[in-house]
């Protein structure tokens, strides 16, 4: 089959995606990824993936632009004439969704996260919830990535229960993010992997550490993460440089493999605000480090509290100042008691295959159903 991923940005598909990219490639599947071109499109065509360059603008708002994004969807997905749509990411997933279904052409969305549109409540929640339930109404399969983000759906009667399919997240590779021996360096080391945004806790981080760093030396705290000017809730690079040089933090800047950092820690921490199952946390504990976590949405999922790492008050830098601290009291013994934990439980559950798998049977769900329905002249023909 032909089948087409669109996501916002061929990064995401490369650093998302690619276990489902590659099983779909081994089994002789054609697949175009329509996302805006950027660093990593290079790396889908070495996959073996048609990459087709989507024109959108990520974070704007303009009801006339994002008419004009549908439109935009509907001649591509005319052109390449897919078999099926694998959709990720929430304006490919609103206006490909509309698009797709104008052309008939089966279509199957991921809700991996709200965004700022859906957090803010008010006016723009109501325009936001409304451009769901019109966009996902009839559609046989949407993936969701934690039971929260469902439950909000289903409970705001914005899709119906049949629709609703849960994934472990994106899914971890349990060879590649094998366990590392946590290192015996005097320091405690904290770690959060993210881009600059408010939305992640960043605020909230760097406050904690500003407070525990005015008492303690020995703790350390690092960030490793582009900035992201695109994003509304972005923080500027003026204001990094400022914590960097009050000695607050460590940038440790952007690299393609987080693995040997995640070894030099002996705590990754992600203070968000609400995620769908955060990939960052799913590597640290498939490499048996403790997480420090908000209980929000996604992250209270990943994280069993006490057991695999410690859950926090959201927005609250006194909650999560006093968490790393109980976390810097206890024992070595007690941290890999965590670590190997937080492992036991990505085999169990968050294994990439697991997500392959509920993507292949969906796929042939949805294709054997559009087939079904098609005219039996079209079908003989």
């Amino acid at each position: 089959m032909h089948i087409v991923l669109t996501v916002n940005a061929a990064w995401n598909a490369t650093n998302f995606r690619r276990p489902v990219i590659k099983a779909l490639l081994n089994q002789g599947h054609h697949v175009t990824v329509l996302a805006p071109h950027d660093h990593a499109t290079n790396a889908l065509r070495d996959l073996g993936c048609q990459v087709v360059d989507l024109e959108m603008d990520v974070q704007g708002m303009s009801p006339h632009q994002n008419a004009k994004l549908a439109a935009r969807f509907a001649q591509h997905f005319a052109a390449l004439k897919p078999d099926v749509i694998l959709s990720y990411t929430i304006k490919n997933n609103i206006f490909g969704a509309v698009a797709a279904k104008r052309l008939g052409i089966p279509f199957i969305p991921n809700i991996s996260g709200l965004g700022t549109g859906f957090l803010s409540g008010g006016p723009l929640r109501l325009v936001v919830e409304t451009l769901y339930r019109f966009a996902f109404r009839g559609l046989p399969v949407l993936f969701f990535q934690n039971p929260d983000d469902r439950n909000l759906f289903l409970n705001r009667k914005l899709i119906s229960p049949d629709q609703a399919h849960l994934l472990p997240g994106s899914g971890v590779d349990l060879l590649r993010f094998a366990p590392a021996t946590m290192s015996a360096g005097a320091d405690t080391v904290f770690l959060m992997i993210s881009r600059l945004l408010r939305d992640k806790g960043v605020i909230e981080y760097v406050d904690a550490a500003r407070q525990i760093r005015t008492t303690r030396t020995n703790v350390r705290f690092q960030i490793l993460g582009p900035v992201d000017a695109a994003n509304r809730s972005a923080l500027g690079a003026t204001e990094l440089a400022q914590w960097a040089q009050e000695g607050i933090i460590e940038h440790l800047g952007e690299h393609p493999d987080v693995r040997p950092f995640i070894a030099g820690a002996d705590c990754v921490v992600l203070p968000s605000y609400r995620e769908g199952a955060p990939r960052t946390l799913l590597e640290a504990a498939s490499m048996a480090r403790p997480v420090i976590a908000t209980d929000v949405p996604g992250c209270r999922h990943v994280v069993e509290d006490g057991i695999t790492g410690l859950l926090c008050a959201p927005r609250n830098t006194d909650s999560l100042r006093d968490t790393i601290q109980a976390f810097t009291a206890l024992p070595p013994s007690a941290r890999e008691a965590m670590g190997r934990a937080g492992r036991g439980k990505m085999k169990r559950e968050y294994d990439q295959a697991i997500v392959v798998r509920a993507y292949l049977a969906a796929i042939a769900e949805v294709t054997q159903t559009a087939v079904m329905s098609q005219p039996a002249t079209r079908l003989h023909a």
